[in-house]
């Protein structure tokens, strides 16, 4: 039944992440009770999400939902991919795939890893359905019926070669505030300023890396400077009283500082929700303007009540989680749309962003085999709890942060293994051994209510700071727990006591019972952070199922939860240690690799072998041994440069496309001169010229300017 349920409706956006009983029961705002809607940045659907990525939205979402739920809280969380646009379009076409194919292919490998990830999403759905077409066009309606629209002709980029209109974000070039060379076509990364792409200096198609032309098309737009006096007075009004993150309510004043323009909300595409104005039929919205109106979507596509949740913003906090470069859309286009519709829409209560994870010292590159991405943490053997727990422990909340291979191993070493691993252990494992798995009885000393105070204190600013979406410093809080559990277990060694007196017996009984209590306590508050070891910890306690609610929806005042005669479960460790070995090989499995110029030339030379080869018409044979030798060269550089090997299609099969002769591409012609230059430029044209590449361009193998040391 499940799966039949699941298949009848994944394209309306369920997918096969969400538990079959949130099919049946869905969440409702209630009276009396705190409501909370949080949503996270829905990933664009053909990009496989990297480990910034999910810290930044999805995994930083799902800690403060779990929290949450916790606290007693009534919490949907949402999210879903965003699968409208000219990269859907290109990447289609690379695989040979409808565009719907390309989306329903990278729903379910973005479903399967935030399932890996433990993602407890309430709905994770899409934006390719009914619900979001008919939702964008009653916001665009009614935006055009009270004049929060205009039109105006375009002066936009077009690459001829690519055969149509560039999209923002496939064009590249010179930002024209502050010299960036990798600005993109709607905004900069370096200085954060909105560029419109005929703007930027030496643009270039990131398609086919040919110069753009300028031409004109008529679109409509939506008037923000109109908007801009009621988006000022809701944005002193949330930001005043929600926990908005500084970078969220800096990125934001700088925006409004520097004045508002009207934003283009179509474009010249196929792929995306089409326009419903007769006008403008031949287009669709923005993916700015389309893309949030996803959140709509997605939660009406799981429940049909769903304007209790979007159409109530008295009952209702909405939550909203990103990296910095999406706030703009989310604190000032996206408002200004809801505003602008005057349909009393809950509007962000919380702008929750992050700042940049980056990957060692450089950034991920899935094209250079940079960096983990979230289809192959599975198989690096850490558990998903481990590479939560450390993403979680470096979450980027006031500045950039790294990811480092050498610290995930110190920091599963030193503060799960050594640190809370080992008190939860101690703790379990005294009252198995020397208590016959029954909590002792405990009076205590003032050694032991001292403890008590330090775990009460670290559980109140464990809860202040998750309130307040502090996400990492209320991690510390758990460790600091554990800590100072250590610490009074060395102290008080109830391993030696056991063996004294009745009351070192007694005494030895109280810091066993206090530390399996303090334990317990730590199984609830990591069970946002590491869901399965906090079930594993509370399923080795016997942990009765209250436990939750007791320690967390009340005044935040440490109980004891496993009172004397409590019987435990069997006790066993929870973390396993990372050894140097296997860091160092998963950090050479990650870090990437250069195309060397050796490898380089060796190509070169063995297709101009071929060529020659079929110049003197040489027998098939031996023809055919020197093509698989430039097949496994083309391999090697494919994989040197992260890339998968895809099948080459030789000259004349059916659907094969001649590769394009690297000569026009500037960046094939650089670095290198002289005699080198010349060789170099004969034997590629002898790789466009004689071998198909299945449409794969030759500076997509490698040959590129930066990598021919010669």
């Amino acid at each position: 039944l499940a799966g039949a349920l699941v298949e009848e409706t994944k394209n309306e956006g369920t997918a096969v992440s969400v538990f079959l009983m949130g099919c049946f029961l869905t969440s409702l705002p209630q009276e009396g009770k705190r409501n909370v809607l949080v949503t996270s940045a829905l990933p664009y659907v053909n990009n496989v999400p990297h480990l910034g990525n999910i810290i930044g939205c999805v995994l930083s979402a799902d800690v403060f939902a779990r929290y949450g739920r916790l606290r007693g809280w009534n919490v949907l969380y949402v999210c879903g991919t965003d699968e409208y646009g000219t990269a859907t379009e290109n990447k289609a076409r690379e695989e040979g795939l409808t565009a719907q194919q390309i989306c329903d292919k990278y729903h379910a490998v973005h479903a399967s890893i935030y399932q890996w990830f433990q993602v407890d999403f309430d709905f994770f759905g899409r934006t390719t359905t009914k619900k979001q077409t008919e939702i964008a066009q009653n916001i665009f309606w009614r935006l055009h019926e009270r004049g929060f629209l205009l039109e105006d002709i375009v002066e936009q980029l077009r690459c001829e070669a690519c055969q149509r209109f560039l999209a923002d974000r496939f064009v590249e070039g010179t930002c024209p505030f502050c010299s960036y060379p990798e600005a993109r076509g709607d905004q900069c990364d370096k200085c954060g300023k909105l560029i419109n792409a005929v703007e930027l200096r030496e643009p270039t198609c990131k398609v086919c890396s040919q110069t753009p032309v300028v031409q004109s098309s008529k679109h409509l737009f939506l008037d923000l400077p109109k908007l801009e006096a009621e988006l000022e007075q809701w944005l002193e009004r949330s930001t005043g009283s929600g926990d908005w993150t500084a970078n969220a309510k800096q990125i934001t004043r700088s925006w409004v500082r520097d004045g508002l323009k009207p934003r283009c909300i179509t474009r010249d595409l196929k792929w995306g929700t089409p326009v419903p104005h007769p006008d403008f039929s031949d287009k669709v919205f923005y993916v700015w303007f389309d893309a949030p109106i996803g959140y709509l979507s997605i939660t009406a596509n799981y429940t049909d009540q769903w304007e209790k949740w979007w159409k109530n913003p008295q009952q209702v906090e909405l939550y909203n989680f990103m990296a910095k470069d999406n706030v703009p859309f989310h604190s000032v286009v996206f408002p200004c749309s809801l505003l602008g519709a005057q349909d009393n829409y809950t509007l962000v209560n919380h702008l929750v962003a992050t700042e940049y994870l980056n990957y060692e010292d450089t950034k991920f590159s899935k094209s250079r085999g940079v960096g983990v991405f979230g289809d192959m943490a599975k198989d690096t053997g850490i558990p998903s709890d481990v590479w939560r727990f450390y993403l979680l422990y470096l979450r980027p909340e006031g500045q950039d942060s790294a990811f480092s291979w050498v610290d995930m191993a110190t920091k599963n070493n030193s503060e799960l293994l050594n640190n809370l691993g080992n008190f939860i252990n101690r703790a379990g494992m005294f009252v198995s051994k020397f208590f016959e798995s029954c909590v002792p009885a405990m009076a205590l000393q003032q050694e032991d209510k001292r403890l008590l105070a330090q775990v009460g204190w670290e559980l109140k600013q464990y809860i202040n700071l998750m309130d307040r979406v502090k996400i990492r410093d209320a991690l510390k809080c758990i460790l600091n727990i554990s800590r100072h559990g250590n610490q009074y277990i060395q102290v008080n060694e109830p391993w030696k006591k056991i063996k004294g007196d009745e009351t070192d017996r007694q005494r030895s009984g109280t810091v066993t019972g206090v530390s399996v209590n303090v334990a317990c306590l730590l199984s609830v508050m990591l069970q946002p952070y590491m869901p399965t070891v906090s079930h594993t910890i509370r399923q080795q306690l016997n942990a009765p199922p209250s436990v939750t609610g007791t320690l967390l929806q009340g005044t935040g005042n440490f109980v004891c939860s496993l009172p004397a005669g409590h019987h435990i479960g069997t006790v066993s460790p929870l973390f396993q240690k990372l050894e140097s070995e296997q860091i160092e090989s998963l950090k050479k499995r990650f870090g990437g690799q250069q195309v060397s110029a050796s490898n380089l030339l060796s190509a070169l030379y063995q297709a101009e072998k071929v060529r020659t080869l079929k110049g003197q018409k040489a027998e098939k044979t031996v023809i055919g041994a020197e093509v698989t030798k430039l097949l496994e060269l083309k391999k090697q550089l494919s994989l040197a440069e992260g890339k998968d090997p895809e099948p080459v299609l030789t000259k004349g099969k059916k659907n094969a496309q001649p590769a394009t002769t690297p000569a026009s591409d500037p960046a094939a012609q650089t670095a290198v001169n002289g005699a080198d230059a010349e060789r170099a430029r004969e034997l590629t044209l002898a790789v466009a010229e004689q071998v198909t590449w299945g449409g794969n361009k030759c500076n997509e193998l490698g040959i590129r300017g930066e990598t021919m040391e010669v």
